[in-house]
């Protein structure tokens, strides 16, 4: 299977296909991730919270993300890798935000980077586009700036909200960007600006009709239980598996079980 591309996503868009994306932070669960088909990976800036044990994401710097994301571009093959902005990494300005984005290239081997943001990116976004780095939009709830929004809330509930937020879309896609993220919308207003925009949305809480769904690896598999957004699917409830592994373990060592002869040195 070749490297998924932009091409490929725009490709996917035109045809009518779904692009999957799921997060990683590491090496052993983006090869998983990989290995299972998923079109493109995203190192978010989420591993605040989901690894690092932070309330939000707004402490997690350029290095952090530098660090994870070179972890998972070296555990993967095929999948699209995209680095994702942290907060304070571009907002300081444009040539900031350029010189931080080509680090995910040039240091930690990602394909394109991804910043939240509607039309006070445009300039940032046609700048990266310029200095040949793709870049992922990101509108809707925009975790970055929960102090402005009051917290994690639903986004464009009001007409006036929805149609701002429409006009983001196509600001950003008039910029340069080759995709868009659009989290916790209405399924209406995710139908609609998917159907009007030329580059394909990944939806993330913005219903069905995206041209593709993204979810954070942890809250799929269970290893997340601070909160659980009304969007997300659990598949798997990993932390009772591993929890039955683990307590096991212990209990072989405590009654002399392990390590047998199997697991012993002649």
């Amino acid at each position: 299977m070749p490297t998924v591309t932009i091409h490929d996503f725009l490709k996917k868009k035109k045809e009518g296909g779904k692009i999957t994306m799921i997060t990683a932070y590491d090496y052993p669960f983006a090869r998983i991730a990989d290995e299972a088909g998923i079109d493109s990976i995203l190192v978010g800036d989420s591993l605040g919270m989901v690894v690092q044990g932070l309330e939000n994401t707004l402490p997690v710097t350029m290095d952090e993300m530098i660090y994870h994301t070179k972890m998972v571009t070296r555990a993967v093959k095929n999948a699209m890798v995209i680095g994702d902005m942290p907060f304070l990494s571009y907002q300081t300005g444009i040539a900031e935000a350029v010189k931080n984005a080509g680090r995910f290239l040039k240091e930690a081997g990602a394909a394109a980077v991804k910043m939240e943001g509607g039309a006070e990116i445009a300039g940032h976004i046609r700048a990266m586009t310029k200095s040949d780095i793709p870049v992922m939009a990101h509108i809707g709830l925009t975790p970055q700036s929960i102090h402005r929004m009051g917290g994690y809330k639903v986004q464009g509930k009001t007409e006036e909200s929805a149609n701002r937020l429409l006009e983001e879309a196509h600001i950003v896609e008039d910029s340069g960007a080759f995709s868009l993220l659009l989290e916790a919308i209405p399924i209406g207003l995710g139908k609609k600006i998917s159907e009007e925009l030329s580059i394909p949305t990944i939806g993330i809480g913005a219903g069905p009709h995206c041209d593709g769904q993204i979810l954070v690896l942890h809250d799929v598999i269970g290893l997340f239980e601070r909160f659980v957004p009304k969007f997300v699917k659990q598949y798997i409830n990993m932390k009772e598996e591993a929890m039955k592994a683990i307590r096991t373990y212990r209990d072989d060592v405590t009654k002399g079980i392990f390590p047998s002869e199997d697991q012993s040195f002649k």
